[in-house]
């Protein structure tokens, strides 16, 4: 009976470090961005701890999407929720909003009221946009990092999201 009790307890203490471990990893972006942008919650591993935003593939005007390091700044790092319109739209080229194509591919088009690929719901409660024709995934980073010049790039992904999103699923809007 004692043996299965102290197993028992060794079990809880066990269970409840790594639960405590898993949030002491777990750390927000230093992020040096100027408002207004969209950035993951948590750091993830981005070298300089400066966070992951949404950004165009390359320099300046592209239509890919991915995510990449917060750069300090701004410029196509930059993105604003119409919360009104369900839209993601970026800030350095307003007439451009991310949409998630059939193939899950993610680009920067013109915006289209309209497009269904273009509607974008945010959870406020769990911190994740999904598209508003699949509420069911939510838009993550990918786990591969890969090296963009002084920064680093992931690709942006859908996942299946649940009322607990995971850590490269939440994000947070700065206005």
């Amino acid at each position: 009976m004692y043996h299965r009790i102290v197993t028992r307890l060794m079990f809880f203490t066990i269970t409840l470090s790594l639960a405590i471990s898993g949030q002491l990893f777990a750390a927000p972006p230093n992020l040096k961005t100027p408002a207004p942008v969209i950035y993951l919650e948590d750091n993830l591993n981005e070298a300089e701890q400066l966070g992951w935003c949404i950004d165009t593939v390359g320099r300046g005007l592209s239509d890919r999407l991915h995510a990449h390091s917060c750069k300090p700044q701004g410029g196509d790092v930059q993105f604003r929720y119409d919360a009104q319109l369900k839209q993601i739209v970026s800030v350095a080229f307003p007439q451009l909003c991310m949409s998630i194509e059939p193939s899950e591919d993610f680009a920067l088009l013109p915006c289209d009221i309209e497009s269904a690929s273009q509607k974008i719901e945010y959870n406020q409660t769990n911190l994740t946009f999904s598209p508003l024709q699949d509420p069911q995934v939510c838009i993550a980073v990918a786990s591969e990092i890969r090296n963009a010049g002084p920064f680093q790039s992931r690709d942006l992904v859908l996942q299946e999201c649940d009322a607990k999103a995971s850590q490269n699923a939440r994000w947070v809007i700065k206005r």
